[in-house]
């Protein structure tokens, strides 16, 4: 399938792992609607990529806010119609105990994962079906499956978003729509990961855009081909799939 002049959307965008997935599909020739909070190197990341040719909708946004969610994503439909992929790939990990933690604190990190994949997901949903199909991908991590200390909000935020993606992957079947979990197969040189990785973690990371292929592969997928998956990314441009369904 080819996406060239086809629309993904991809959250987190301005940086990271986020960015690298953007600049694959911008070289795949697709449309990118970018969306991210940090609206200052948004503006940059933005420039970067018109200046390869890419067709590009900058799209400043708390993600943690469902009415900024809503309005980012009603204006990327607006402005390039139905896309191909979405890519929810933005989070937030503040690692904090139990103890430490408070409620608006939990809540702004489980709704940048969860709150904005289900608000993403619901506006592209009935378009895509219009479409005649489309493919979903939510950033997943080892957080997604096992438990971790003081991720008090990112760990179950990880394993609500999987648990989103099996619904719907099951549901999107009769409408040609994939849907997926992406992880991370090795560690990565991001900003969220300087702030949370051991040292030797980061004596292996690598950089993110080793990991992009994995995410073109996933945008071309439909009903009839991977969904339900959890796909875990390699630093080779390769990539390994469990059925969760």
């Amino acid at each position: 399938m080819t996406l060239r002049a086809q629309t993904a959307v991809v959250t987190g965008a301005a940086q990271g792992l986020g960015y690298a997935i953007a600049e694959a599909y911008v070289a795949a020739g697709m449309k990118v609607a970018l969306m991210d909070i940090r609206g200052d190197i948004l503006k940059q990341v933005s420039a970067e990529l018109e200046a390869r040719g890419g067709d590009v909708l900058p799209l400043t946004v708390d993600l943690s806010d469902a009415g900024e969610t809503q309005a980012a994503i009603d204006r990327t439909l607006a402005h390039f119609g139905a896309p191909r992929v979405l890519a929810h790939n933005a989070a937030l990990l503040i690692t904090r105990s139990m103890q430490e933690i408070t409620f608006a604190q939990w809540q702004k990190e489980i709704n940048i994962i969860l709150q904005a994949a289900f608000i993403l997901s619901k506006a592209v949903w009935q378009p895509m079906i219009d479409a005649g199909g489309g493919s979903i991908v939510y950033l997943s991590s080892g957080s997604g499956y096992k438990g971790f200390v003081e991720e008090v909000a990112y760990n179950p935020g990880k394993h609500g978003i999987e648990g989103l993606m099996k619904c719907l992957a099951l549901e999107g079947a009769a409408f040609n729509i994939a849907v997926n979990c992406a992880t991370p197969g090795a560690p990565i040189n991001t900003p969220m990961s300087a702030s949370n990785y051991t040292e030797q973690q980061k004596e292996r990371w690598v950089d993110p855009a080793l990991l992009a292929p994995a995410f073109v592969f996933l945008a071309r997928q439909d009903g009839a081909g991977m969904t339900g998956h959890r796909v875990a990314a390699r630093a080779d441009g390769k990539w390994d799939a469990i059925d969760l369904l």
